[in-house]
């Protein structure tokens, strides 16, 4: 399956045409105006994530239809059933909800394939933006905006001194992260905080605009799987906060530990 979608150049571009129609899909509820639903978990929900859901099943259900698709709107497959999976594909429809209701712009669309546990190959779909940052392991990474050619991504360097740009959550803050920025002033001349939504954070860092990304706060699995290729195959990886192992995926639980992308 990943050789194919290495190989295989109308593949890929089959796939970005998916998260290019969800998009689609999502601006004709941003445009409007549109009624705010909440999950149990107090999660915002939106007609925009249903239509991006169901634009994205369909269309990897038509191009893949043996890969099951694991979705933040399908997220109650039972763990006995997905247990089994060599490969799926993990998806976000409407990464940054909150960013959405806000209409700053700042959502995506993410779509992943995860083999094995590890994520191995992702797209990430900026509408408002018209832009695409994609990769599949062992190619590297890609930005695409609107109809220009795609241009490679290559990290920075994390910096050992001077000054350091790190980009975290414009919505979800928390008292540790907190402290790891004051720990960060300590360490650096000079820290520079960049505010943003959705997996953006991660594309920052993979297109050198930022050099780190901690998430000290709670985020779930379909969060992060796309944007993690993209990070990972510009330079980076994205680990544990607290013991340095890379994350994985398709777990019992779908919450994720603490990370960075470093």
């Amino acid at each position: 399956m990943l050789s194919t979608i290495q190989q295989n150049q109308s593949c890929l571009q089959s796939i970005l045409a998916i998260a290019r129609m969800a998009g689609t899909e999502i601006l004709k509820v941003y445009e409007q105006d549109f009624q705010v639903e909440y999950k149990q978990d107090s999660s915002p929900l939106t007609e925009a994530d249903q239509l991006a859901h169901q634009s994205i099943t369909s269309g990897l259900e038509k191009l893949f239809p043996a890969i099951p698709i694991l979705s933040e709107e399908s997220s109650h497959i039972p763990y006995d059933t997905r247990k089994n999976w060599e490969y799926f594909w993990l998806v976000d429809p409407l990464d940054g909800t909150k960013e959405f209701i806000h209409r700053n712009g700042e959502f995506t669309v993410n779509i992943a394939l995860v083999y094995q546990g590890r994520a191995v190959a992702g797209i990430v779909y900026v509408p408002v933006k018209d832009t695409l940052y994609y990769a599949i392991q062992g190619t590297g990474s890609f930005k695409i905006e609107s109809t220009k050619p795609p241009v490679r991504l290559q990290a920075k360097p994390l910096p050992k001194q001077g000054a350091i740009t790190i980009v975290g959550s414009r919505s979800h803050g928390s008292e540790a992260m907190e402290t790891y920025l004051s720990e960060q002033k300590q360490r650096y001349s000079a820290v520079n905080f960049i505010p943003a939504g959705s997996a953006l954070k991660f594309c920052l860092v993979a297109e050198g605009k930022a050099d780190t990304y901690p998430r000290l706060a709670p985020t779930m699995e379909w969060d992060t799987a796309a944007a993690h290729v993209i990070a990972e195959e510009s330079g980076k990886s994205v680990v544990n906060f607290e013991n340095g192992q890379e994350l994985v995926y398709n777990k019992e639980n779908l919450l994720n530990p603490w990370f960075i992308c470093r």
